[in-house]
């Protein structure tokens, strides 16, 4: 089942028909901007109890960001596997934790949405991390900027999730791969310092921009950059190490290895028909595999809330101008 029918609900739906699923059931509250002509032919139900009691193999919740737990617990409940889009919830609270015991009762399984993990380069670059063949890391930027109203044409931006409170908003929740991804190449974050704030003329109640310090337990210190109002956009990460640098650009998908000690340059190249949907193409498939039992989760629940303990941090810090513990390190 998928459980919103926005832009992404709408490209998992194209990936699961791509890989040979027919059997999908469209739980939508009919809120989308989208035309309705690529639904056609899907049986669909607007209540979620009604769906659920057609007792869907797994729900993909697609839904704004705020409502993400109102469909991911009872779905859990009724033993339904999950695929959540990110983040998890809009903050941290009473609901995260009934959805994690619920998880654990019914051994559901999970993934989050988090398609860079799924990113060929980036995985590249994490083994040349954990190898060590350029040492140990030492410190990272990463930066994504992007001009928001241009994200979704078809729709007023100032209407979109992203850009609204109500609805689990704001730049820090909306751009948290980088968060997720550094965690997942350097280990985990012990601190946090960031300031936030609404510095463009875009019209929302949520920040647009946002400058985060992290510190690891293993040493290493960076920094994440991420707004709304980048023209044109730019999403990269450098990595500086012992023995040279990684830099890796979003935008043609390849980065270069520079090794200081062997005096030589690498240059890591995604396949030649890669393009951004491969993300969330092999994203699906996976759950196809982790749902049949042929594959753990690469990106489970418990991921997705140490990226959500990230968010909450990075808006703490941000409130109250202090740096902020991890709460697995008081």
């Amino acid at each position: 089942m998928v459980a919103g029918l926005g832009s992404i609900g709408r490209r998992h739906l194209r990936n699961l028909v791509a890989l040979g699923e027919k059997d999908i059931l469209l739980y939508r509250t009919h809120h989308s901007t989208l035309p309705d002509e690529e639904l056609a032919g899907f049986p669909v139900e607007t209540d979620l109890g009604a769906a659920l009691v057609r007792r869907p193999d797994a729900v993909i919740v697609a839904n704004p960001t705020a409502a993400h737990l109102d469909v991911a617990i009872p779905a859990a409940r009724a033993g339904c596997h999950l695929l959540m889009e990110k983040p998890v919830a809009g903050e941290l609270g009473v609901q995260v934790r009934e959805l994690e015991s619920v998880v654990a009762s019914r051994g559901v399984k999970t993934l989050v949405g988090f398609q860079f993990r799924f990113h060929p380069v980036l995985n590249q670059i994490r083994q040349a991390v954990q190898s060590g063949r350029l040492g140990h890391p030492l410190s990272f930027r990463a930066h994504w900027g992007e001009y928001l109203p241009g994200w979704h044409p078809w729709e007023d931006y100032r209407q979109s999730y992203a850009a609204r409170k109500n609805l689990g908003g704001g730049v820090v929740n909306t751009l948290c791969h980088p968060l997720d991804y550094v965690r997942w190449l350097f280990g985990e974050v012990e601190t946090v310092s960031a300031v936030t704030g609404h510095v463009s003329q875009l019209d929302m109640d949520v920040e647009d921009v946002a400058e985060i310090t992290l510190g690891f337990q293993g040493g290493v210190v960076g920094s994440v950059h991420l707004d709304y109002f980048q023209r044109p956009a730019s999403h990269w990460l450098a990595v500086n190490l012992e023995g040279g640098q990684i830099q890796w650009d979003d935008a043609t998908g390849a980065a270069r290895l520079v090794d200081v000690v062997g005096e030589k340059e690498e240059v890591l190249a995604p396949p030649g028909d890669f393009e951004r949907n491969h993300l969330f193409l092999e994203e699906s498939r996976h759950f196809l595999a982790v749902i049949r039992g042929e594959a753990d989760s690469r990106c489970d629940l418990t991921d997705g809330i140490k990226a959500l303990e990230l968010t909450e941090a990075v808006h703490e810090s941000a409130r109250s101008g202090r740096q902020v513990w991890l709460p697995s390190h008081p």
